[in-house]
């Protein structure tokens, strides 16, 4: 009986391999045939091969991709993003804690740049851009999807004005209730990569951005950039979230990663926003004539009303809470006495940030 199985298993295995290069051989012969017989008509075989080459790229192979991506691609969460033809896309290696409003004026403070939405006015003048080499600091980033969904919204820096080159973060909202795998809770996941240069992608033959493989480097410099322009952001670290590994995304680029994965807390982003909102209201309400101390007492209730907000946040019951609370320690350490002990603790180097404490 054993044996039947593994023969009949090993049968249907040389079969779908019989199909698959079937298939791949047949969309060669196609290509082939279409680009010798574009020279039989003259100049106009240009415009056939152009013709054929937008119906391969941007209808046929992405049609193929959804449908073998259908089969084998998980639907569950695994750390990588996914494009619109269901390839798996950047990988996700930054987390945050933090209302929107907060990442918005983090991540504005730190220099950077909310991008445009994906529409056909911004994705000509993309092309415009980055064929005359112009400046487009708000240029769309393509859609990826996370949890069944495109991105909340993207940010980016540019590089020495060269659309073709920059830096850039999408941003997810995590599910209501919803833990990362090992039962941790955050509110944002992001993913974060470098864009090089503008080429052909190896899948699907469209025009695309190639990103660096190197993307520990790109998720590095995000951190960075918040931390100096907020030194209050605290920064903990899952080290070994996933395996290191090398890849390839969406577009058939190189990627790699040391599997960490680095949590900022933005809390209190939203704490200096409250009490700068509550100090504006409270001047506003010391021109009309009341006493300075009631001025102090209603900034205090305003900043104590914050902190009981971003206290009541949801929980998870507790059968799946994680042995400690993850920035149970960023809010009792605040000083740096220890310093970093492995190539792991790069953000900060307060004991909280440690991998001892993690």
């Amino acid at each position: 009986m054993d044996g039947e199985r593994r023969r009949s298993y090993s049968i249907g295995v040389a079969l779908d391999w019989f199909f698959f290069v079937f298939a791949g051989v047949s969309a060669l012969w196609l290509a082939y045939l279409s680009f010798t017989e574009s020279f039989r008509v003259g100049w106009w075989g240009l415009l056939v091969a152009i013709a054929f080459w937008v119906l391969l790229a941007y209808l046929v192979l992405p049609r193929i991709h959804r449908i073998l991506t259908t089969i084998y691609v998980p639907g569950y969460f695994i750390g990588r993003t996914r494009t619109s033809d269901g390839l798996l896309g950047d990988p996700v290696n930054l987390a945050f804690m933090g209302e929107e409003a907060a990442i918005h004026e983090a991540l504005q403070r730190a220099g950077w740049t909310l991008a445009d939405p994906v529409t056909l006015r911004s994705s000509i003048r993309i092309v415009t851009s980055t064929i005359s080499r112009r400046s487009y600091h708000r240029a769309p980033v393509s859609p990826l999807f996370l949890f069944g969904r495109m991105q909340d919204f993207a940010y980016q820096q540019e590089v020495d004005g060269n659309p073709a080159q920059r830096h850039h973060v999408r941003f997810w909202r995590c599910p209501d209730d919803w833990p990362l795998p090992g039962g941790r809770r955050v509110e944002w996941l992001a993913a974060g990569t470098f864009d090089s240069s503008v080429g052909l992608s190896l899948f699907t033959l469209q025009v695309t951005h190639r990103i660096d493989a190197d993307t520990d480097v790109e998720r590095d410099h995000i951190v960075s950039s918040l931390l100096a322009a907020d030194p209050g952001i605290r920064v903990a670290v899952i080290e070994d979230f996933s395996t290191s590994y090398h890849s390839r995304n969406g577009g058939g680029d190189s990627i790699r990663t040391d599997g960490d994965l680095p949590i900022l807390d933005l809390r209190p982003v939203e704490v200096a926003a409250a009490a700068a909102a509550a100090t504006d209201a409270a001047t506003d309400t010391e021109t009309v004539g009341l006493p300075e101390s009631s001025v102090r007492d209603t900034a205090a209730v305003a900043a104590a009303m914050a902190t009981e907000q971003r206290q009541d946040l949801p929980r998870k019951r507790a059968a799946f809470e994680p042995p400690a609370s993850l920035f149970a320690p960023l809010n009792g350490d605040p000083g740096c006495a220890d310093p970093p002990r492995s190539r792991r603790a790069r953000f900060c180097c307060c004991s909280a940030c440690s991998p001892a404490s993690s």
